[in-house]
């Protein structure tokens, strides 16, 4: 009889009372099962601490991602899932990091915290040079330098004034906010469009920095970290494609100790540092590696929910929050439904991606495979940026399983309590995710947004008109204190949350395997209007 009511009271709330209508069927007994079974047997923080604790960061190509991807592939196959295996695509070089040194030796002596960029050369052992300090904020700025820099430690950038912080340390979403959040924003306020002739200026600038420094035979480069209180915000300097040039060593330094160093040459002072970074590229094996595993359905049409994470990170941290969080997470919602020995309708699918930080790469690939392709941009500047900075102007070319797939749920915004969903523009998709989060509203899962979202794999599946979707979640410290930062390790995660956030994903996996249908998806993806042409580079 208690059952009986739970599920009548589910599919009144899933209606919103009303006695007619097509009705949104939530398994109440189900979804208690997954509560208590992630909530008193619970091994998120487990299989955390070993991928950030053990195996450590985890560069897209590196031994410690492809450890990673082997470690997670076994683990998955451990808890009974089947078909665990790792579908490789091509990236380029890997690159790790043994040990990076800086230190001041003149005018006096001090031990400096700084980080090198991913995918820069090592110094080949300790070297001594004196430090030189420029600016540079176009290419037109080259000139003055040349000639002055050969063996000198390049310091870019004036010293940074602290700044004090504009927000709490840690924050979580109050019921005003998530309001705001539900209500669509046509053109939001919180950012602007995309300058995106600035940002190809910036990421040409770079380039061409890279041949410069080389070409005047400096030592290395080192600047400061865009955020106080001695953390450290870093991820790509060089390149991973073989053949081409990674630069000279590049560093990003504490702002503090930067500061420092740039008073002393301000004041006409010779400042002597000393470096020793020691890094390394693979060569071995241009193949980077998504781990997939499965439950499999019951239905014969072969359809599939997929619910995924990335799992590579940058290398100053451990890459705790971002984003072995999001994949502890989505490992233990598997593990949840696998441990219920549940029988879901449809297939049930995790996907551990490589290759996000560098630009989607290891979603994009694995959509192109299985899904969908969509034709490269004909203005050959426009593919210049970086994938998730393009504008899809070509058609796509949908494949069988682009049918099958039912929705892509992803997680990628830290440790924090998932408040919620982005319903990515879908209308369809409110009412039956609202009825799904009815259950969960005790947990602080409350909230629907049509807003869109994006910077993370889920707008891999909604490029080529799959429904995927992100998860609303808290912010904690994401933004303040660990995202691509010296401070993103194991101590900075929250373990209820990390609970909280595998019981919502599970829940959500489960009702999409269930439901009749298919979740409903938007119109078709047509070619946009062509963008106008970036500006051609300087002469």
């Amino acid at each position: 009889m208690k059952t009986q009511a739970l599920l009548a009271l589910g599919v009144l709330l899933a209606t919103g009372g009303a006695a007619s209508g097509a009705e949104e069927a939530v398994d109440l007994e189900t979804v208690t099962r997954i509560r208590d079974e992630g909530f008193t047997n619970s091994k998120v923080m487990e299989t955390v601490e070993y991928i950030t604790d053990v195996i450590g960061p985890r560069v897209t190509g590196s031994p410690e991602m492809k450890q990673a991807s082997d470690w997670t592939r076994q683990t998955l196959e451990s808890w009974g899932l089947a078909n665990a295996h790792l579908e490789g695509w091509r990236f380029g070089r890997g690159w790790s990091l043994e040990r990076a040194t800086v230190q001041m030796v003149a005018p006096g002596s001090a031990t400096l915290v700084a980080v090198p960029r991913a995918f820069t050369p090592g110094t080949e052992g300790p070297r001594r040079a004196k430090a030189v300090k420029v600016r540079i904020d176009s290419e037109a700025d080259l000139e003055k330098y040349r000639g002055q820099l050969a063996g000198r430690i390049v310091l870019i950038g004036d010293a940074r004034p602290a700044q004090s912080a504009d927000k709490p340390a840690f924050t979580r979403y109050s019921e005003q906010e998530l309001d705001e959040l539900a209500r669509f924003d046509v053109v939001p306020a919180s950012r602007g469009p995309l300058d995106r002739d600035a940002v190809a200026r910036r990421l040409r600038l770079q380039r061409a920095l890279r041949t410069y420094f080389v070409a005047e035979k400096a030592l290395a480069t080192i600047e400061p970290s865009p955020t106080d209180g001695g953390v450290i915000v870093v991820g790509r300097g060089g390149s991973w494609v073989k053949g081409e040039d990674p630069g000279v060593p590049a560093l990003v330094m504490s702002a503090e100790h930067y500061n420092r160093l740039a008073r002393l040459l301000d004041r006409q002072l010779d400042v002597e540092l000393e470096l020793d970074v020691r890094a390394r590229f693979q060569d071995d094996d241009p193949t980077a590696y998504n781990t997939i595993a499965e439950i499999p359905g019951t239905d014969g049409r072969g359809e599939v929910v997929m619910i995924g994470a990335h799992l590579d990170s940058w290398h100053a941290g451990t890459g705790a929050t971002d984003n072995a969080a999001g994949s502890a997470m989505a490992m233990e919602a598997m593990r949840i439904l696998q441990a219920l020995d549940l029988k879901p309708r449809r297939t049930i699918r995790i996907a551990l991606w490589s290759g996000e930080e560098e630009g989607l790469l290891g979603s994009r690939a694995y959509v192109s495979e299985h899904f969908a392709t969509r034709a490269e941009p004909a203005d050959p500047r426009e593919r210049e940026l970086p994938s998730y900075l393009r504008r899809d102007t070509g058609a796509v070319t949908v494949k069988p399983d682009h049918a099958r797939l039912a929705a892509y749920f992803n997680l990628d915004n830290g440790t924090g309590r998932i408040r919620g969903i982005y319903a990515e523009r879908n209308a369809a998709v409110v009412p039956i995710f609202e009825a799904w989060l009815r259950p969960l509203h005790d947990l602080g899962a409350t909230t629907v947004t049509l807003r869109h979202t994006g910077g993370t794999d889920h707008t891999s599946f909604d490029a080529v008109g799959l429904p995927g979707f992100q998860f609303i979640q808290d912010e904690a410290d994401y933004d303040t204190r660990t995202h691509h930062t010296n401070l993103d390790v194991y101590d900075r995660l929250q373990k209820a949350d990390l609970m909280q956030a595998a019981v919502v994903l599970a829940t959500f996996a489960y009702d999409a395997a269930m439901r009749p249908d298919r979740l409903p998806r938007r119109s078709p993806p047509r070619p946009a209007a062509s963008p106008a042409p970036l500006p051609a580079a300087a002469p």
